[in-house]
């Protein structure tokens, strides 16, 4: 096989290969001596099928697979030749007007990783801010998981119910006099100033009394799910079954015992572990930012552009689809076009410290052992229905690609854990909002600003997520359409806004991006067709 190198112009590589006919002839005639006596043709006894005619029956087909293998094989020679390291798949394309008996041209274009001197890890230090979980945010915790389990008792029958108040109600619904379907419940809940039910009901069981009967006018919304109430005014008679208050909840051992718990100190056990988890976590972001932008700051090196794009447009998407959440999508989308530029340099810095981090785990044994990926693909295979589950753990442990893609953060995590144990680590105790506002800091001294969706949390969550009580604002039996006066939940505004148009990378934590790593197997050339084989 003749190469002869083509373009070699910074990352970027080109070649034509060029295979003898008579080398593809060689390995056609092997094939067809090969396969002769598995062949059966009447007339001929087994094995005894003359070679010439099983080349007229099945020579264009074997052309075809020795072709194919043939430029596999060129591709794999050319590779190891030049010590060549594909950044991603290479582009491969055979000349035009290729034909049986001639020399088969190919041309193959890359771009290659850069070499990369591994850094030496002597004198890295770190300092690692960590946060003690005081009595005061568990009892802050345990207040949260008691404000989400309001209890409510039964306030004096001359009681007016207020915002905040529950009434029991029982209510039939009629548009112009006729009931409709869904429209009527009993001893259904309503906590006034919830926004449980569409604009305008709860309003005017202000001031009601146990015991009251009323009836109000209400006119449903015109993007109400149900089609026929869209915009309709319905009338709603309405028995006030009882007016209730906010009852005091205490922590206390009952209260452990009505989320399932066994003791309170059960309770303020799950919740100090998950707050120290959770500072853990801050700890862990903080660390990460702070080693990345020391291993930013001393390399600056070239960088595959297919690898920039790749990972630009993975940030791009993501921005997009926050954009379009907005409540003004085409405003939100004008941000991030004017700071395109910027991502696109964070794209960069991502890339590149993916490949100095693979750089550095490969050059010090760090490894993903084959039990750890069976795990990720088993989990990634979580994603989609059952009965698709096989098909994509098939597909994964065939496509090296993906399997890159997949072990990428994980990888990623062991390099940065190994760096944290090489590094000269101190330690300083700060408060929750002094390590907070040094994640900031980092963000705001790097090219990695994230958008606020991903921000670390400020608050506080509960260590387990306390049981529905049987009885809820949706009533008892989970008909969501026994109350058509109730809000359903698609219809509702997302809590809190979005802000993708701030300086961003596409995931809060993974600020590198070895995911897009070429594979370590070589790639090979696409499948030729059966008659005039291109590469393509």
């Amino acid at each position: 096989m003749q190469i002869v190198e083509t373009t070699n112009e910074g990352l970027k590589r080109g070649y034509t290969l060029t295979i003898p006919a008579s080398d593809i002839a060689d390995k056609v005639g092997a094939e067809i001596k090969k396969i002769a006596p598995q062949v059966k043709m009447p007339g001929f006894r087994p094995g005894k099928v003359p070679a010439n005619l099983v080349k007229k029956m099945h020579g264009d087909a074997i052309h075809a697979d020795v072709l194919n293998t043939t430029l596999r094989g060129a591709i794999d020679e050319l590779m190891a030749e030049k010590k060549l390291r594909p950044a991603l798949q290479p582009k491969v394309d055979m000349a035009d007007g290729y034909e049986q008996g001639k020399d088969a041209e190919l041309t193959v274009e890359l771009e290659v990783l850069p070499e990369i001197e591994v850094p030496s890890l002597e004198g890295l230090k770190l300092e690692k801010l960590t946060v003690a979980v005081s009595d005061e945010q568990i009892d802050e915790a345990l207040g949260k998981i008691a404000e989400g389990q309001k209890s409510y008792k039964d306030a004096a029958k001359t009681k007016k119910a207020a915002e905040g108040d529950q009434v029991i109600i029982d209510f039939v619904g009629s548009v112009d006099g006729v009931e409709f379907e869904g429209g009527k419940a009993e001893d259904a809940p309503l906590v006034i100033g919830s926004g449980q039910f569409i604009p305008g009901f709860e309003e005017q069981l202000t001031g009601v009394k146990t015991g009251e009967e009323k009836t109000i006018t209400v006119t449903f919304p015109e993007d109400y799910p149900a089609e026929h109430l869209k915009g309709k005014e319905a009338q709603f008679a309405i028995t006030v079954k009882q007016v209730k208050v906010e009852a005091e909840s205490k922590i206390d051992e009952d209260f452990a015992k009505s989320l399932g718990l066994e003791s309170l100190e059960q309770l303020t056990g799950l919740v100090k572990g998950q707050l120290e988890q959770e500072s853990a976590g801050l700890t862990r972001t903080q660390m990460k930012r702070q080693l990345l932008d020391t291993l930013a700051a001393s390399h600056d090196f070239p960088v595959p552009p297919t690898m920039v794009e790749a990972e630009f447009e993975q940030i791009w998407q993501q921005l997009e689809a926050e954009a379009a959440r907005e409540e003004d999508p085409e405003a939100a989308k004008a941000e991030i076009e004017a700071e395109k530029d910027d991502y696109k340099r964070i794209a960069e810095r991502r890339v590149r410290l993916g490949l100095l981090l693979s750089e550095i785990g490969q050059a010090n044994g760090v490894e993903i052992s084959q039990q750890e990926m069976g795990m990720l693909i088993q989990q990634a295979a979580q994603q989609y229905p059952a009965e698709q589950r096989q098909q994509f753990v098939d597909y994964v442990r065939n496509e090296p690609m993906a399997q890159a893609q997949l072990r990428a953060p994980l990888y990623e995590d062991k390099v940065v854990d190994f760096l944290f144990d090489k590094a000269d680590v101190t330690e300083r105790e700060v408060t929750r909002e002094e390590i907070e506002a040094a994640i900031e800091a980092d963000e705001a001294g790097s090219e990695e600003k994230k958008p606020a969706a991903k921000k670390a949390p400020a608050k506080k969550p509960a260590a387990k997520k306390a049981p529905a009580k049987k009885a809820d604002a949706d009533g008892e039996d989970g008909e969501a359409d026994a109350k058509p006066a109730a809000k359903k939940a698609p219809a509702k505004k997302a809590p809190a806004k979005k802000a993708p148009a701030k300086k961003a990378d596409a995931d809060a934590d993974a600020e590198a991006a070895p995911a897009k790593k070429a594979p370590a197997k070589k790639p090979a050339a696409k499948k030729a067709p059966a008659k005039k084989a291109d590469a393509e």
